[in-house]
């Protein structure tokens, strides 16, 4: 066991460079970026929805949820983004492709423990503006990611509670480049490294209401956390060449002082209903306290932070479970639907989202163990007031590798 407690231990440092993965949205300019979708790919090909949970997958998103688990689970996933990005004017395509979580999953009786690594947010963008003679770049890049250690304990056989702690570190750096036709353009460049602990506590309870009908109930809860921003920022006067180098003429550190913001609450309501190991369909509610988000060391005139809310809907079909004869009937077949409000609004428009995805989990080797593909398409923003509209495409793929580590052996 110690050989896998090793390899496991490997795979999670392995993966802390990667985690911080990029983004192209121009969205990802406010606050400490855009949000990533915390939770597995099995999830996400549902809407994103936490409230469901079993014995053979991971739940990184209501820590309740894996004192269900009754196998080792080892969970990877990974996605690839296609955007297009539109104005009333242009266009452009972009993509990104990231690492969305490594976790570990551990059960022990009534308690059950996990362990991994998430990108939280992510920072990624490239604009520019033309007034008259003058031209502004704006880019950024970075992001902040979680560290999370979660247990959750069975009270009874029909509920769970329990509680997350999550070390959140990154940095983000914006650089603003501004060219007003004279011999020499400007340059300042803003970084932040953040750093601070938030937690998270939830609680399911699920219930046969008929012969074949169980019904689940979820609730979790992220209070208001400070997190620290230790900032820095440069100006520099710079030569820009005719092949669009940037030498450099003068450059100068200004003090910028170290601050303190307030993390979010958020809470998460969900119910759903279903057929054990046939079918189930859920619905989510989820309210952010992102009002109290603003950028760490400047201030944007025409941007407004307001709570954040999100709608999810999805579920799953197995045909046949323990099917022999027909690897089909086997196969989990996933859909959902979700509608966001981001919390960002921008020239006065409120910044939404929403996307449908769809997704199955196919059975390899023993132990339930599944490869995971899912798909979304989804839109953000408008091309009105200014704006931009991103038509999005995601492809995701995970394994979910189960394993036994106290089994007794009757034989070598």
């Amino acid at each position: 066991m110690l050989k896998r407690i090793i390899i496991a231990v490997f795979i999670l440092i392995t993966g802390a460079t990667l985690a911080q993965d990029g983004t192209t949205s121009p969205y990802s300019f406010y606050g400490i970026g855009t949000l990533k979708f915390k939770g597995t790919a099995e999830s996400r090909s549902m809407g994103g929805i936490s409230t469901y949970s079993d014995s053979i997958h991971l739940n990184i998103q209501n820590p309740a949820g894996i004192a269900d688990l009754r196998l080792v689970n080892y969970s990877v996933g990974a996605s690839h983004r296609y955007a297009n990005q539109n104005t009333t004017d242009e266009k452009r395509n972009a993509s990104t492709t990231s690492l969305d979580y490594l976790a570990v999953g551990i059960p022990m009786g009534k308690f059950g423990a996990s362990f991994g690594l998430i990108p939280y947010t992510s920072v990624g963008y490239s604009l520019r503006t033309i007034n008259g003679e003058t031209t502004t770049d704006y880019t950024g890049s970075g992001g902040l990611n979680k560290a999370f250690f979660t247990l959750g304990y069975k009270i009874t056989p029909n509920l769970n509670i329990g509680a997350e702690v999550n070390y959140n570190f990154g940095n983000i750096e914006n650089t603003t480049l501004n060219d007003t036709g004279v011999q020499y353009a400007t340059r300042e460049i803003n970084k932040s490294d953040l750093l601070g602990f938030s937690y998270n506590f939830g609680a399911s309870y699920k219930t046969m209401v008929s012969e074949n009908l169980e019904f689940y109930t979820a609730i979790s809860y992220t209070p208001e956390t400070n997190f620290t921003s230790e900032n820095t920022r440069q100006i520099a006067s710079v030569l820009i060449t005719s092949t669009g180098s940037l030498g450099i003429v003068e450059e100068q550190e200004v003090d910028v002082a170290d601050t303190d913001f307030t993390f979010p609450s958020q809470y998460t309501l969900g119910a759903g209903i279903g057929a054990p190991k046939n079918w189930f369909v859920g619905l989510e509610y989820t309210n952010q306290k992102t009002s109290n988000f603003t950028n760490r060391t400047f201030d944007i005139e025409n941007v407004v932070f307001t709570d954040a809310s999100k709608y999810r809907i999805g579920g799953f079909y197995i045909p046949n479970y323990n099917s022999l004869g027909n690897y089909w009937n086997r196969v989990v077949y996933r859909a959902g639907f979700r509608f966001e409000e981001t919390g960002v609004n921008v020239n006065g428009q409120d910044i939404n989202e929403f996307g449908i995805s769809f997704g199955v989990g196919l059975p390899v080797g023993r132990l339930f163990s599944n490869v995971n593909l899912g798909f979304e398409v989804g839109r953000r923003g408008t091309k009105d007031f200014g704006l931009i509209q991103e038509n999005f495409f995601n492809t995701i793929i995970s394994l979910s590798l189960n394993d036994r580590w106290f089994e007794k052996r009757y034989y070598d």
